[in-house]
């Protein structure tokens, strides 16, 4: 039935034994000499071939019950049974049934001769570390708009079988909408790019659009205005709620996420404003809670908020905030101490924050990327442990790979894709690529397979890539490899830090000795020297009060 073959090992033996018989070569003439003809060039041939466009289209089909007589009520379990009884005592129905068994039986026994499932090469894994890395631009989104805004924000759909990505399009410039702008923002389907597969509209322009992990037909968005809303696919194109401009940011939303609950209902947004909101979509009216971006260190002064990260892996209650002062902080909802909700602030970049993002394979360790570079954190230490080179122009974006431990991707503001390999090298890009002619890149996203990748333009173009499989699959070890040098690096930072500490602490001591110093005058001198030639004195012997060294 198709059972695939087994070889064994057997000891060789003769089949058959055929001499060389030399009355043959008698029959045989050699011809001398021999003309053949040969080209310096090798043969060429010419093909064309011209693909056929498929068109997709769904379809549906509703199954019903059917094929019952008409004196037969199929919801009358009685009318059924007696119906089969009935139908079981016929002779012609015993005869094809025996006739239909007979053909089961070889299907059944192929089916269970044969693995269909069998996997041939399981547990080998393809190396992929002599390859040359690439990736090829399969669409570009394109803003339907006539007045071209830029793509702000881009979000793909959790489901990887169904493969759709919103785009959030706004022009971010104070005072420089220009009249007639539209304020829609669509969501792109992989397989249809021509045109956009739903459009999002709004009271005001998106900053930024998320698709809800637990219900792919809900879509939250902050807004320009600084509103806050959310849209049901099934219900329309205008957002299902909104909050009211009173109650919601007095700076545009930059960024906002989806929280872990049992109803899948409660997101939070940010804005430069100072301000976090915690909502619940079921009740838009106000926010649930709120939280204001201040460092304990300087209670003053109110940080701006432009990227927030959350990811419940690292606890369901902290989230991390990107400024535009270029500080990131560690907050937590639920602090016990109401003055600790903002707690560790880490300082390294010069300008905003762009993106902030986890580890997805070892929470504790993040990313930044705002000004020239990209830093890698650990949660416990206030440096960064690793930091790419500086660039020549601005990073406005990135993430990590969710399937590689070691790859993430940086772009910036020349038009220009950069994707880094730490497990392979650390001091420069694995791959490069132009994705415009010198339009400023603004947003990037990476669907949860690790292979297709959406990078957002000022232009309001969002080129959809599909990265070599070299740089998604994973590598043998390498999840091990790559924890083995960030915990290497941590190490050495913390030597560094002690070391710098050591070195403060001793001129801080050498200080006080030079003010202890200094504080001396010389009349205290002079009146200690006084004192000791005093009590040095041989009896009946006195000193003048003039010293003897300054004779």
């Amino acid at each position: 039935f198709g059972r695939h073959a087994r070889f064994d090992d057997e000891p060789c033996e003769v089949v058959s034994d055929i001499r060389p018989e030399p009355e043959l070569k008698q029959d045989y003439i050699e011809r001398n000499p021999v003309i053949t003809t040969v080209q310096v060039v090798p043969d060429l041939s010419e093909h064309e071939a011209n693909t056929q466009q498929i068109t997709f289209a769904d379809r549906g089909f509703a199954h019903v019950e059917g094929g019952w007589p008409k004196e037969v009520d199929p919801t009358e379990p009685e009318h059924v049974i007696r119906y089969r009884k009935k139908v079981e005592k016929d002779e012609a129905y015993i005869a094809s049934v025996a006739a239909l068994g007979a053909e089961v039986e070889d299907l059944v026994r192929q089916n269970n001769a044969v693995d269909i499932y069998e996997e041939y090469f399981a547990g080998s894994q393809a190396d992929h570390s002599s390859e040359q890395p690439y990736a090829k631009t399969l669409t570009v989104f394109r803003d339907p708009c006539e007045i071209k805004r830029g793509a702000s924000y881009i979000s793909w759909n959790p489901d990887v079988e169904n493969r759709k990505c919103a785009v959030a399009y706004s022009i971010l410039g104070f005072q420089q909408q220009p009249e007639g702008m539209h304020l829609s923002s669509y969501i792109w389907d992989v397989n249809a790019p021509n045109e956009p597969d739903f459009e999002l509209r709004g009271p005001s322009q998106l900053c930024c659009v998320n698709y809800n992990p637990k219900d792919t037909n809900v879509l939250s968005g902050g807004m320009y205005n600084g509103q806050v809303g959310y849209w049901d696919v099934r219900k329309g194109h205008t957002p299902v709620d909104t909050s009211p401009i009173e109650k919601s940011h007095r700076d545009p939303c930059y960024d906002m996420d989806w929280l872990q609950s049992k109803t899948g209902t409660e997101c939070f947004s940010v804005s430069t404003d100072g301000m976090v909101f915690w909502w619940d979509t079921r009740r838009l009216g106000e926010p649930v809670e709120e939280l204001r971006l201040v460092e304990k260190s300087n209670p003053d002064v109110v940080l701006g908020a432009v990227s927030v990260e959350y990811e419940s892996i690292a606890g369901p209650t902290k989230f991390m905030i990107g400024t535009e002062q270029g500080t990131v902080l560690m907050c937590n909802r639920k602090a016990k101490n109401p003055a600790d909700r903002v707690g560790t602030s880490y300082h390294g970049h010069h300008g905003p924050v762009y993106s902030l993002e986890r580890n997805p394979f070892n929470p504790k360790y993040f990313m930044s990327i705002g000004d020239w570079s990209a830093r890698i954190w650990m949660e416990d230490l206030k440096t960064p442990i690793m930091t790419t080179r500086y660039h020549g122009t601005y990073l406005t974006g990135g993430t990590w790979s969710p399937t590689r431990p070691g790859v993430f991707f940086t772009i910036k503001a020349d038009g220009e894709m950069d994707v880094w390999d730490y497990y392979y090298k650390q001091d420069d890009p694995t791959l490069s690529v132009k994705v415009t002619e010198g339009t400023p890149l603004t947003s990037f996203n990476v669907q949860d397979t690790g292979r297709l990748v959406t990078v957002g333009a000022a232009d309001g173009s969002a080129t959809l890539m599909e990265l070599c499989e070299g740089l998604y699959t994973p590598q043998p070890n390498e999840k091990q490899s790559v924890n083995q040098m960030f915990d290497r690096e941590t190490k050495r930072e913390k030597n560094l830090e002690a070391a710098a500490k050591d070195a403060r602490n001793a001129a801080k001591r050498a200080g006080n000795r030079r003010d202890e110093f200094k504080e001396v005058s010389d009349d205290a001198i002079a009146e200690v020297e006084k004192n000791f030639l005093n009590m040095t004195v041989k009896s009946g012997e006195t000193f003048s009060d003039k010293s003897p060294l300054d004779a």
